[in-house]
C-alpha cells in the first residue's frame, strides 16, 4: 500500500514536470511566432508605405502632366484668339484707311532737306 501510494505520487509529480516542461515549450513557441508576426508585420507596413509613396510620386507626376498640357492648349488658344484679332485689327485698319483715302481727300506734299534743317509742304485736297 505504501508503495502504490509512492508510485502515484511519483506518477503526479513526473505529471506535473511533464506539464511544466510542455507548457514552457508552448510558451517558447508561442513568443516566437508573436515575434515573427510582429517582424512580418512590419516588413508589410513598410512595404505597404513604399507603395502607397510610389503611387503617390506617380499621380503627382500624371498630375504635373496633366497640368503642363492644359497650360500648353490654354497658351495656343489664347496665342490664336490674339492673331485672329490682330488680323481683324488689320484688316479693319486697312478699310479704313482706305475709306478715309477715299472720303476725305487726299493729302499731297512735298519735302527737301536742305543742310541741316528740312522743309516740309503739305497740301491736303478735298473732293
Amino acid at each position: 500500500m505504501r508503495i502504490d501510494w509512492l508510485e502515484k505520487a511519483a506518477v503526479r509529480i513526473q505529471s506535473w514536470w511533464r506539464g511544466n516542461v510542455v507548457r514552457r515549450t508552448l510558451l517558447h513557441a508561442a513568443l516566437g511566432a508573436w515575434v515573427i508576426q510582429c517582424w512580418w508585420r512590419l516588413i508589410q507596413a513598410k512595404t505597404l508605405e513604399q507603395r502607397r509613396r510610389l503611387a503617390l510620386r506617380l499621380y503627382s507626376c500624371q498630375e504635373w502632366a496633366v497640368v503642363k498640357v492644359q497650360a500648353q492648349v490654354r497658351m495656343w488658344q489664347a496665342r490664336r484668339r490674339f492673331l485672329q484679332a490682330r488680323q481683324a485689327a488689320c484688316i479693319i485698319q486697312a478699310h479704313w484707311r482706305w475709306h478715309a483715302s477715299q472720303s476725305r481727300g487726299l493729302i499731297q506734299g512735298r519735302y527737301e532737306v536742305r543742310a541741316r534743317r528740312m522743309e516740309l509742304d503739305i497740301e491736303i485736297l478735298m473732293t
